[in-house]
């Protein structure tokens, strides 16, 4: 019982944070840029600091040493709403690729131009390719980091990889670093959930993978790496004092991690 309401405060609490944070801050929507980011951090900030204090939830950030400050390409796991918005304050200057029809949303859109986020435009898989690129090459000449979900929407604990040819062709085409990130918030921050468990939340930021490299070699490496490290945080977790439940597809993985560690 006490579970479920920290979960139905939280929640609350969480979209009024946001909601209060679109509407009292939108004059910063005419004011310079950096002011408006430096309110985003702000509310993402604050938004982990509610997350933590209400669910119960350890937020621990690793590997702070690999994040580059200046152009590169953040390619990470993508298992809740939470890394949404926590990354947005661990790199100087992100933008975020989104699909363009969210800047027609009141708000939310105004605040998506004001930042310069990646806006990608629907069509066949090339032209939303040769879009994506295009609209990533003009924030990088801005000094920023491009932040990607290489599998495109949020993918289950334990569900198969399935990397999009986006972060792929963006490496390729635009000669900058990419920094591969894994983590395990699908096991406290289930997605389609209500429900919201206490626990260790791990976010590993890992050693960047230098411009330069043969594109199918480099799309091994990146999925290799993000998928080990987040496999060895899913370890860690269930072997924690107290774990979070996990979904019959968490739990069919780790037994397959786990035979497999033995053998």
């Amino acid at each position: 019982m006490i579970l479920v309401l920290r979960s139905f405060t939280f929640n609350l609490v969480h979209y009024l944070n946001l909601l209060v944070f679109m509407l009292v801050l939108s004059p910063l929507l005419l004011a310079p840029r950096r002011w408006a980011m430096w309110a985003m951090h702000s509310w993402a900030k604050s938004a982990d600091f509610w997350y933590q204090l209400i669910t119960g939830v350890q937020i621990e950030i690793r590997g702070r040493e690999n994040i580059i400050h200046g152009p590169c390409i953040v390619a990470c796991k993508h298992q809740s709403l939470w890394e949404t918005y926590s990354l947005l304050y661990l790199f100087d200057d992100p933008a975020i690729i989104l699909k363009s029809e969210l800047n027609w949303i009141p708000f939310f859109g105004w605040w998506s131009m004001k930042f310069r986020m990646v806006t990608v435009k629907r069509g066949g898989r090339s032209k939303a390719v040769r879009s994506l690129v295009q609209s990533a090459r003009k924030r990088l000449k801005e000094n920023r980091q491009i932040l990607i979900f290489p599998e495109g929407t949020r993918r289950p604990p334990g569900a198969e990889p399935h990397y999009k040819r986006g972060v792929f062709a963006m490496y390729a085409d635009l000669n900058v670093p990419c920094v591969p990130v894994a983590l395990n918030s699908g096991l406290f921050w289930p997605r389609r959930k209500f429900m919201r468990y206490p626990g260790k939340l791990v976010l590993e930021i890992l050693p960047p993978i230098a411009p330069g490299m043969e594109r199918d070699a480099f799309a091994g490496l990146l999925q290799n790496r993000i998928e080990t490290a987040t496999d060895q945080l899913m370890l860690e977790t269930v072997s924690s004092r107290t774990p979070p439940p996990f979904s019959e597809l968490a739990a069919k993985h780790l037994a397959e991690l786990t035979a497999k560690n033995r053998s």
